[in-house]
């Protein structure tokens, strides 16, 4: 398990946990064992099971679990996720956080196959973006990816993403090409993007060499279908971006471009509803 993740769930449990879980401690006998299910409480996908997982072995490594639908399944209520077995207090002391990881990360992985669906039929891909939950960042993109979507760059390191307030800085087309060129032989596994929010902007960084992507940012349906027409075989491919909804974006992947990156898959997706249940031996 990365070990930023591995990380975040220790602080996640002594969070909670803190110098001890005393319910359990003192309404749960000691020496009690139980059996308890993960279940589907409505309609959703599910993501972060194993983080899930992780969360009751690293409190109890005695504790028993078995996943029994995997990430990227779409579930309905009385879907069966995990079984857990172990220590009545173990599970117990467990529970919240396990499903605080699970509920969450569902949500987003729900999200974003909300967005894929309204554009099926198109050319159009769905990104997140680093609009995410401090040090939740990898938890997050791995649940867009289980919800149909793709990745955007993972931070600042992986892709140069140029955006207005840079170009403020720079002297123009030719530093913008001559910096493209530097980077480029530098670091050649570094993508580049360009973000435009004129047409102007989007024939000029046409012309450049080593772009990879255009970002179109918060032009209208009408803008984007005309920046399309520009593209040609071969040229950077677009990515459009800025007050993307469930309700706008079908539209906007009909314009014809490549990407639609949209913020609420990681910034304002509501838990999907699950819970802990316990079983009768």
């Amino acid at each position: 398990m990365d070990e930023g993740v591995s990380a975040l769930i220790d602080l996640a449990l002594i969070e909670d946990v803190g110098t001890g879980d005393v319910t359990s401690e003192y309404f749960v006998p000691a020496d009690r064992r139980a059996r308890a299910v993960v279940i589907g409480k409505s309609i959703g996908v599910l993501a972060g099971t194993a983080v899930a997982a992780e969360v009751f072995q690293r409190l109890d490594e005695e504790t028993e679990v078995e996943i029994l639908l995997e990430d990227g399944v779409h579930i309905a209520p009385g879907a069966i996720v995990m079984e857990v077995r172990g220590a009545a207090r173990s599970l117990l002391t467990a529970e919240r956080t396990a499903l605080n990881f699970l509920q969450r990360l569902s949500g987003v992985a729900t999200k974003t196959a909300e967005f894929v669906e309204a554009v099926r039929g198109t050319d159009a891909v769905i990104l997140d973006t680093r609009k995410t939950t401090p040090g939740w960042r990898l938890l997050q993109k791995a649940a867009v990816v289980a919800g149909g979507g793709q990745n955007h760059r993972m931070g600042l390191y992986d892709r140069a993403m140029v955006k207005d307030n840079h170009l403020v800085a720079e002297g123009g087309i030719e530093a913008l090409q001559a910096a493209i060129r530097e980077l480029k032989e530098e670091k050649p596994g570094v993508e580049v993007e360009l973000e435009a929010d004129k047409l102007e902007q989007v024939e000029a960084f046409l012309k450049l060499e080593g772009v990879d992507y255009i970002l179109l940012d918060n032009m209208d349906n009408e803008m984007l279908a005309q920046a399309v027409a520009m593209r040609r075989k071969g040229d950077a491919r677009f990515e459009a971006s800025g007050g993307v909804s469930w309700e706008t974006v079908r539209g906007i992947a009909e314009t014809g471009v490549n990407f639609i990156s949209v913020g609420a898959l990681t910034h304002s997706a509501d838990a999907l509803d699950l819970s802990l249940e316990f079983l009768k031996e």
